[in-house]
């Protein structure tokens, strides 16, 4: 009875500190998951206020576009992108946009910072073919724009 009792209790509070985040480095943002269906995307986040079909150099592409949320199925079969401007969606540790390069900096495991092409981003992963990465965007040392996707080339 007791082992049961402390498993629910750590279970409970497992998912109470990850319940608030709508940020999941290497996994997704507002409840939307890398892999995830455009059936699934819709069913959890409704009618896109604009869709964007076409093709590129990797294929058949899709975009949902939401108030501060854009979800990108490359190939049209699950999501292989995603990017917020939201300032509501945080990581479980309080970084979004809006945050300071040292907020992202002390509260994200595993992060680096650099300037690259006149741009300032700090991300985790790795951009190599096939890697997922998380990549804040910093634009006057502040994030502005958060993405989560999978490499393509």
């Amino acid at each position: 009875m007791r082992r049961a009792l402390l498993v629910a209790v750590v279970f409970a509070l497992v998912a109470a500190a990850s319940g608030g985040a709508t940020i999941v480095p290497q996994r997704g943002i507002a409840g939307i998951r890398l892999w995830m269906s455009q059936a699934k995307v819709r069913s959890l986040l409704g009618k896109p206020a604009s869709t964007k079909s076409g093709m590129n150099d990797f294929g058949a592409y899709t975009t949902l576009r939401y108030p501060g949320l854009v979800v990108t199925f490359q190939s049209n079969a699950a999501v292989t992108s995603m990017s917020t401007t939201r300032r509501s969606e945080k990581t479980a540790s309080g970084v979004g946009v809006g945050s300071t390069e040292a907020q992202v900096r002390a509260r994200v495991k595993g992060v680096t910072c650099k300037t690259e092409f006149g741009s300032r981003h700090c991300y985790v992963g790795a951009f190599l073919i096939g890697h997922r990465v998380t990549d804040f965007f910093i634009k006057r040392g502040r994030v502005n724009r958060v993405n989560i996707g999978r490499i393509f080339d």
